[in-house]
């Protein structure tokens, strides 16, 4: 069951500004992620379940989240149906991230309202969320239509809240582009928590390269 309304998640996304995407099916290895990306100032992550057994491996992170990480926010992403919804949200799931609007998703999470954020890639789609009770859309993949993209749609639409995923670098450069454009927060992967943290388990410079990251946001907002 959900720790935190869906929206106390919305104002977390939007006040920190980046949520960490990570899997692994060494549940180690992910709490020590996990861990580090806490320490550096994340108060979310989403974990991308795209492996065999991926909800029992959530599971033990959000017991051991909330028993040693207090405030962090556990949410899973890649998620394709709302039977998979069910059961990371009986596992704790506080928010559902979506690779596409699926509405059978949407129906599940709205009745036990935990914030759900789909993958959009139109104006339309972005707009069928929003009237489906959406309160931050995911932008998917987002180097394919980049910060132009998004001033596009906040110039009809000011009032949605827009999180791009894929695409976003941990850089000055790169997050400023985002942010000029108005977008809500960002989702990183593999650009942030990359192959050589991973390999080198190299935490307290994942730890180091979160809070610059956040850092940088803060001064964008």
């Amino acid at each position: 069951m959900a720790q935190y309304t869906r929206i106390e998640v919305a104002q977390a996304m939007k006040n920190t500004g980046m949520i960490p995407l990570f899997f692994s099916n060494d549940i180690e290895l992910s709490k020590n992620i996990l861990k580090a990306c806490y320490d550096g100032g994340a108060r979310l992550l989403e974990f991308t379940a795209r492996g065999d057994f991926a909800h029992e491996i959530f599971g033990e992170l959000t017991k051991y989240a909330i028993k040693e990480l207090p405030g962090m926010i556990m949410g899973v992403g890649s998620v394709t149906d709302a039977a998979a919804a069910s059961l990371y949200m009986q596992l704790g799931a506080n928010f559902i991230v979506t690779p596409v609007l699926r509405e059978d998703i949407v129906i599940v999470c709205n009745r036990r309202k935990v914030l759900w954020s789909p993958g959009c890639g139109t104006l339309t789609e972005i707009t069928k969320a929003e009237e489906l009770g959406c309160e931050i859309v995911k932008l998917f993949p987002g180097d394919i239509y980049g910060p132009e993209f998004i001033k596009g749609i906040k110039g009809p639409q000011p009032w949605t809240s827009i999180m791009p995923t894929g695409g976003v670098h941990p850089t000055a450069e790169n997050l400023t582009s985002w942010f000029n454009a108005g977008v809500t927060c960002v989702g990183m992967g593999s650009q942030l928590i990359t192959k050589e943290i991973v390999a080198n388990k190299d935490f307290k410079g994942l730890t180091e390269k979160v809070k610059e990251v956040i850092e940088i946001i803060s001064k964008l907002k």
